[in-house]
C-alpha cells in the first residue's frame, strides 16, 4: 500500500512539473526598488499577481497587502523593505486616490 501511494505521489509531482509558471516574460517596472520587490515577493508567488491586481489597488490597498504578506503569510520582509515596496507598488502599479 505504501509503495502504491509513493508511486502515485511521484507521478502527480511529475505531472505538475509542466504546470510551473514561466516567470521569464514578466517584467516589472524598472526602479531602484525592483530588486527588493523581486527578492521579497517572487519566492512565494508569481509577480504577475502584482500586475493583474494593480489596476484596482490604491496606496492603502498596497499597504494592507504588504502587511498581510508579512504578518499573516510570514514573508520575511524587513520594515524598511516593506516601506520601499509600498512606495514602489503605489507609484508604479497603484491607482490614484
Amino acid at each position: 500500500m505504501k509503495a502504491t501511494q509513493a508511486l502515485l505521489a511521484s507521478v502527480a509531482l511529475l505531472a505538475c512539473n509542466g504546470a510551473l509558471a514561466d516567470e521569464s516574460r514578466i517584467r516589472m517596472t524598472d526602479a531602484p526598488e525592483t530588486p527588493a520587490l523581486i527578492a521579497n515577493c517572487s519566492g512565494c508567488h508569481s509577480l504577475d499577481y502584482i500586475q493583474m491586481n494593480s489596476r484596482f489597488v490604491k496606496r492603502a490597498g498596497w499597504e494592507a497587502e504588504v502587511k498581510k504578506m508579512v504578518s499573516v503569510m510570514g514573508a520575511p520582509v524587513s520594515e524598511a523593505d516593506a516601506a520601499k515596496l509600498v512606495d514602489y507598488l503605489t507609484r508604479e502599479y497603484g491607482v490614484a486616490d
